[in-house]
């Protein structure tokens, strides 16, 4: 399928077949896609936690209002933030660049300079809302990758962030609940999937100058 084919194939799946696993190779590239999403100077102030555990997904329905999918699907995939992005964090990354690049401190000692000023004047809510903004795009990169791997999802923001990050021992690693997306392979009798996608017309959601 080419790629609007495979969006048109997509919809937020609501119930999945619990005896299909999506296999590993699949799971390889969710990763890979995560981490290749594009975020705000490329500092990657996001996390994404996998949960193939069955017992641990039925124990956190109960945190998503009773949603079956994060019980019945294949694996869910967490999007979470940093508490903080801190100068230290901003060092690793220029550094990084200098080791994968070769790019010389010379010619990045005053860019890095002018983003960890820039970071020192930011309050700690607007830098975890910046990564909230980064999340949602990770999301958005995930479902389409989904879609064109012919694996169903669901994206979710209806849950007990604190119960998650408890459960999950997030706090632990500095990290916070964003963003759930439960993935798999659609049930025979999910009857969401038989439905007509309802969007617009084109010419009312797209302006041309």
């Amino acid at each position: 399928m080419n790629i609007i084919n495979s969006l048109q194939w997509r919809y937020a799946c609501k119930k999945f077949d619990d005896t299909k696993i999506v296999p590993e190779n699949k799971i390889t590239i969710l990763k890979e896609a995560f981490n290749l999403t594009a975020t705000s100077f490329g500092l990657q102030p996001i996390k994404m936690g996998i949960i193939k555990n069955k017992e641990l997904q039925q124990q956190l329905v109960a945190h998503s209002f009773g949603q079956q999918q994060v019980g019945n699907a294949s694996h869910i995939l967490v999007l979470c933030i940093d508490d903080d992005i801190t100068l230290q964090d901003i060092d690793d990354n220029f550094d990084r660049e200098k080791a994968i690049r070769g790019t010389s401190e010379k010619i990045i000692a005053s860019f890095r300079k002018f983003l960890k000023d820039s970071f020192l004047k930011k309050s700690l809510a607007e830098k975890q809302q910046s990564a909230i903004y980064q999340a949602y795009i990770a999301l958005g990169n995930l479902m389409t990758v989904c879609a064109l791997e012919k694996i169903d999802s669901c994206p979710m923001e209806g849950f007990n962030t604190q119960k998650f990050d408890e459960i999950l021992a997030l706090d632990k690693r500095n990290l916070k609940s964003i963003l759930l997306l439960p993935i798999g392979y659609r049930a025979n009798d999910d009857f969401m999937s038989k439905l007509k996608k309802v969007r617009k017309p084109l010419e009312d959601v797209v302006i041309e100058f």
